[in-house]
């Protein structure tokens, strides 16, 4: 209750803030222009208006998730969702006055909302650090896990969120029933991780008796079932699951969305793109565009573009996953890596209609080939076409699990509308400003990974055909 009250209060004074500076600055120096009668009334509107915008957009970027997310993301997501507010409504005065007005105040009511807001933050999350205890944790992992596994999990757990969680127990579901209801009765928090079925039944049921503070990693079906809808045909409930990405997928907003998204960034982004490609240009020689196969819907493939970010010859040796400090990335290269510009030729793909503008990331031909061995469910990500973002992009990482991808993006795929893409797009601008959405792999991981692409270049003729008879099939 008491981290509660300090975030309810933090959100309230934040508010108050930035809405009162925008206030402060419309009615001063804005307001004149757009009202020459009703002065006061259309103050008072475009006021509340303003609060209305900027809400939905804190909302869409979770900028009051103070407890829960690190002050920086705090205050960014702060940051994007006044700023979209402030330059929404100063084109607004621009448009009705019909000629420019001085943008300084604008930039001075910024310039206090940032302080103020970066202010409020950093002393509600210290607050909340020093005299809020995390509640104590036990965290329960499946028979299938390694203990090192569930171990990892709990060190990413409390890197970021170690003022929530304090992870005093790791136990087994293997540990004998009695003995497991005992130690879920000694902690306020439970985090269950990849339960077997069964076992995870039980013990969301006793949590739920209990009234535990509960978490769990979500299975594959369990993400499916959100593509299904009640059906009261009898007085025995039904499920019925409603093929959603189906419809949506052929849907003409999708396409027209995608058509006008990718002509207007061709444009607008003309000057970013010309230059990009003199830079690596100058800086090698080397080709400007790096094409790469990639599979999208029913398994088609296409060449995807991008800008060359690597020297010319990066991939003479197999496969490599990209490290935290690979070599081969240019100095060209790390630029546009860190600011997504070297994803930008795909809206040329896009254009195309290769590529959707939201949709699960676009995998590689051998990448796809090996995901299918270890997670067969992966033929599900195949379903609908290839984005150039996504839930797994904006919610995970470069380096985020193959299977933790998958579950991000069945989470799309299951949830489908025009509304979500456009929140999804939306969400993008925050993800392109986040350095840990481009983090690589570190060097133990790229390690193994280069273990097993020289075991699968050992891999007979005969097994590589039916590689690609496995695509073929998910293609029918």
């Amino acid at each position: 209750m008491e981290k509660k009250h300090v975030t309810h209060m933090a959100r309230n004074v934040l508010e108050l803030w930035n809405i009162g500076v925008f206030a402060c600055v419309w009615m001063g120096c804005y307001n004149a222009f757009v009202f020459d009668t009703y002065w006061k009334l259309g103050g008072m509107i475009t006021v509340f208006l303003f609060f209305t915008v900027y809400n939905m957009l804190c909302n869409l970027y979770k900028a009051f998730r103070i407890a829960s997310s690190s002050m920086g993301d705090t205050i960014f997501s702060q940051v994007v969702s006044f700023g979209i507010a402030d330059l929404l409504f100063y084109v607004e005065c621009c448009l009705v006055w019909n000629r420019y007005v001085s943008i300084v105040p604008g930039l001075a009511a910024a310039a206090a909302q940032i302080s103020g807001t970066a202010l409020l933050v950093v002393c509600s999350k210290r607050y909340m650090m020093e005299h809020i205890t995390p509640k104590g944790t036990l965290l329960i992992y499946g028979a299938e896990t390694a203990k090192e596994e569930a171990e990892a999990f709990s060190g990413r757990i409390l890197t970021k969120y170690a003022h929530l969680f304090d992870i005093r127990l790791t136990e087994s579901e293997q540990k004998p029933w009695e003995e497991l209801k005992a130690d879920v009765d000694r902690y306020d928090t439970i985090l269950l991780y990849e339960l077997s079925n069964g076992k995870r039944t039980d013990l969301v049921t006793y949590c739920m008796q209990k009234q535990k503070v509960l978490y769990f990693t979500p299975r594959i079906f369990d993400i499916m079932l959100q593509g299904c809808s009640p059906r009261h045909l009898l007085d025995t409930p039904l499920m019925k699951y409603d093929y959603t990405y189906e419809r949506y997928n052929e849907d003409r907003k999708k396409r027209i969305m995608d058509l006008l998204l990718s002509f207007t960034g061709l444009i607008l982004l003309s000057p970013v793109l010309l230059a990009t490609a003199l830079a690596i240009k100058l800086e090698d020689n080397g080709p400007v565009f790096f094409k790469q196969k990639r599979c999208t819907k029913d398994a088609r493939v296409f060449e995807i573009l991008k800008f060359r970010s690597m020297v010319v010859d990066a991939e003479k040796y197999g496969v490599i996953p990209c490290g935290v400090k690979d070599p081969r990335i240019t100095r060209v290269g790390r630029l546009i890596r860190a600011t997504r510009i070297d994803e930008l030729p795909q809206l040329i793909n896009i254009l195309r209609g290769e590529m959707s503008f939201v949709g699960p990331r676009p995998e590689r031909v051998e990448h796809v080939e090996q995901y299918m061995k270890d997670v067969p469910e992966f033929a599900y990500r195949m379903r609908v076409k290839g984005g150039l973002t996504g839930y797994a992009q904006i919610f995970g990482k470069y380096n985020t699990s193959a299977y933790d991808k998958l579950r991000l993006d069945l989470m799309y795929i299951e949830n489908q509308s025009f509304l979500l893409d456009l929140k999804l797009i939306m969400l993008t601008f925050r993800t392109v400003f986040q350095p840990e959405s481009t983090e690589g792999f570190a060097e133990e991981k790229v390690r193994k990974i280069n273990q097993k692409s020289k075991q699968r270049k050992t891999v007979s003729v005969e097994a590589a055909v039916q590689d690609r008879k496995v695509l073929e099939q998910i293609a029918k």
